[in-house]
């Protein structure tokens, strides 16, 4: 199970990264407030992440400096197909999580996959994006 919540806390660290980059594309309060509370929320889940790793004496890797990412942001519209690429791929770090997990450990994985998807959700629906939901979230 180490090894799956050793990968959620990296996709976590690139959540903040990727929050701090696409808010400067963002128009709007609507969007900013958005990407302050799931920065808020990442940082949380990074930190708790790091305290239950070190209670199972899991070492982890420190986060880069910096992160590729997967293309140019020039604009709301790329702000936005970030912040749904980030909390989709969140979520299927989570679910990983939840077969190796047991009893608190599943529980935090669950609720982290259900917060990713929601906000992946208000991210489709400030970005007018169809479908809205999807069927699986944290499903490749």
């Amino acid at each position: 199970m180490n090894e799956q919540l050793l990968a959620a806390l990296a996709a976590e660290e690139a959540a903040i990264y990727a929050y701090g980059v696409l808010g400067v594309k963002l128009t709007g309060e609507g969007d900013l407030a958005e990407a302050r509370s799931a920065e808020a929320a990442h940082r949380g889940r990074r930190d708790a992440l790091v305290s239950r790793l070190s209670a199972l004496k899991a070492s982890a890797a420190p986060a880069p400096a910096g992160y590729e990412l997967p293309f140019e942001l020039t604009d709301r519209a790329g702000a936005v197909k970030l912040a749904i690429q980030i909390e989709d791929g969140l979520a299927q770090a989570w679910r990983a999580v939840l077969p190796a997990g047991e009893g608190a450990d599943r529980a935090t994985a669950l609720n982290a996959l259900i917060e990713a998807a929601v906000r992946a959700t208000r991210w489709r629906r400030l970005g007018e994006v169809t479908p809205v939901t999807m069927a699986w979230p944290g499903s490749a």
